[in-house]
């Protein structure tokens, strides 16, 4: 199975089952992103880490937490080279915690709220 991230597990973890259910008897999983570590205010828009499951459990954990039977995930240099040959630089503070600009810690839910980044 191929999915393009794993944000908190659950929406993986319900596809193994089905497949499973489905008569499948092995599951791996690829997934395309890096393992999501920060929050990300600029497109996920995931506020905080208590939401991603990558912050709290091994990939091996993760890989028990939702059935499978390996896991592996598009690391974040091989991601940068990838994204560079294509359209230059991109955004990866979510894989790695450098953020292209400085962020004001607020008591706001969202800074993507804040800042009018939806959309862009």
């Amino acid at each position: 199975m191929i999915d393009d991230s794993i944000v908190r597990g659950t929406t993986s973890a319900n596809i193994v089952k089905m497949l499973r259910a489905a008569g499948a008897t092995e599951v791996h999983m690829r997934v395309c992103a890096p393992p999501f570590l920060y929050p990300c205010y600029f497109g996920t828009d995931i506020p905080d880490q208590d939401n991603l499951i990558a912050c709290k459990h091994t990939t091996d954990e993760i890989r028990d937490m939702i059935g499978a039977d390996s896991l592996g995930y598009f690391d974040v240099d091989s991601l940068k080279d990838t994204v560079k040959a294509r359209s230059g630089e991109f955004c990866s503070a979510c894989f790695t915690g450098q953020y292209p600009m400085a962020l004001e810690q607020t008591g706001s839910k969202s800074l993507s709220q804040k800042f009018d980044l939806k959309g862009r």
